[in-house]
């Protein structure tokens, strides 16, 4: 007679846990050429592997998330991807949590082939979570909000964004299915609604967050959705501690602030982009 397996722990849960642990504080490990450059290195994939697993060594004890953008990996090809799957694995083993920064969204097979890929525990580039995109509709991520719910990982759905062209889409009104009449509510704040409907009772904290940008001013969306936040634009591009506070106010505390390039540029001094990271914990922590 075979025995059930037990529930994996949520994401949400290991997420408020490391986040009392280690902070809130999410790097981006990010090869930018330029960046590559700066350090010295070829814009090769020998160059990739040196950086990229220079920054894990340097962050990945320290940090509660990191967040590779898997673009920056796929342009080397397959050689690329499998730098990737070393740096999943190595900052996973360091204790960090992997928030893969994929914005994959598509509809029934190919999503679920996507879920498959990111938050299956048998893939090489099995992740705790990924970014996701619901502008093909929310439903049409239901493959990797099953998946997620299914290993305990989690998904960052897009929703408020600070790029300028964002607002065309976010702030669209949505329009009632029946009588097509506009009912004056923006995509975004629909998006945060399904947020609450998928992470309602949860505790401590739901599995499944919004990316809501650090340098978008002010928002009147209701950020109570009982799951974490992804905030881009932390540090480089301008967003500040203060800014978290303002935007975020109650729910501050749910935020993982992001930033790459303000530690990446500081390599590959290893210990100088480990105290980047102290620092802006340390910060963090007043909220």
């Amino acid at each position: 007679m075979s025995t059930p397996t037990s529930r994996p722990t949520p994401f949400g849960a290991r997420l408020h846990t490391a986040v009392e642990q280690r902070g809130a504080f999410c790097v981006g490990i990010d090869p930018h050429a330029a960046l590559l450059h700066e350090w010295g290195l070829d814009d090769d994939v020998a160059g990739l592997e040196r950086f990229a697993l220079t920054v894990v060594e340097a962050v990945a004890p320290l940090c509660s998330v990191v967040k590779p953008q898997s673009a920056f990996y796929e342009r080397f090809g397959s050689r690329g991807v499998a730098v990737l799957e070393r740096v999943i694995a190595e900052s996973r083993a360091a204790g960090a949590l992997v928030l893969l920064d994929v914005k994959r969204g598509d509809i029934g097979s190919t999503s679920q082939a996507y879920a498959d890929a990111y938050l299956d525990p048998a893939s090489p580039l099995a992740s705790d979570a990924i970014t996701a995109s619901p502008f093909l509709g929310f439903g049409s991520l239901d493959p990797m909000v099953e998946t997620a719910e299914r290993h305990g990982a989690g998904v960052f759905v897009l929703a408020l964004t600070s790029n300028k062209e964002g607002p065309e889409v976010q702030h669209a009104l949505t329009a009632d299915h029946g009588e097509g009449e506009t009912t004056g509510e923006r995509v975004a704040d629909r998006v945060l609604s399904h947020l609450a409907r998928l992470n309602a009772g949860a505790e401590p904290l739901g599995s499944f967050g919004a990316v809501v940008g650090a340098t978008i001013g002010s928002t009147s969306a209701d950020l109570a959705f009982n799951g974490p936040v992804l905030a881009p634009g932390f540090g480089a591009q301008g967003g500040t501690v203060a800014d978290i506070a303002r935007i975020f106010g109650a729910q501050a505390r749910h935020v993982l602030p992001s930033s790459s390039r303000e530690v990446l540029r500081l390599g590959p001094d290893v210990g100088a982009m480990a105290e980047a990271v102290r620092r802006t914990n340390d910060a963090l922590a007043e909220l």
